[in-house]
């Protein structure tokens, strides 16, 4: 035996291992990264569909409560058309939510909820005059429904953009 045997059999056998890899790459396609127009979809469509070239803001869900109450829901707006608007008129609509008990409340009514006497087994709400103190200010701001005999209820047409507004916060 030469002394180049030792390499040649190594060059043929990194030779055929490189042709395995290499058939074993052609025969499984890697996975595709997603495009910026996957990861934004609903972005892309916007843009499609309102080329506002000022843009455009859209709030949008399909969302079924844990009550089994079904919420579909969209709305969009030129963003021209919301820097015209006076923002601070919206702060008492915003001031209702900007208290962690009517928070929690909204969160009873969408959950397990639907009177006051249910809210209160809870025992985390203090009085029933506290828990209609901040049912009020609920009511008053759209945000909830007084049904009678102290039952409440959220608009369905508010579900969707109350839980735009905590993921929104979250971000």
């Amino acid at each position: 035996m030469s002394d180049d045997d030792p390499v040649r059999e190594l060059s043929q056998r990194v030779a055929q291992v490189e042709e395995r890899l290499a058939a074993l790459e052609s025969s499984a396609a890697p996975p595709s990264p997603e495009t910026q127009e996957e990861i934004f979809w609903a972005l892309e469509a916007l843009k499609q569909r309102a080329p506002d070239p000022g843009g455009s803001v859209l709030m949008t869900g399909a969302v079924t409560v844990p009550k089994g109450h079904r919420a579909e829901w969209q709305m969009q707006v030129a963003a021209s058309e919301l820097f015209e608007t006076d923002f601070g008129a919206r702060a008492e609509s915003l001031s209702a939510l900007a208290h962690p008990v009517r928070l929690r409340l909204l969160q009873r009514l969408l959950t397990d909820a639907s009177t006051v006497e249910e809210i209160l087994e809870a025992g985390d709400f203090g009085t029933s005059g506290q828990v209609y103190h901040h049912l009020r200010q609920l009511v008053a701001a759209g945000w909830a429904t007084a049904l009678g005999s102290g039952r409440y209820e959220i608009p369905p047409a508010r579900i969707v953009p109350l839980l735009v507004i905590l993921l929104g916060v979250d971000r």
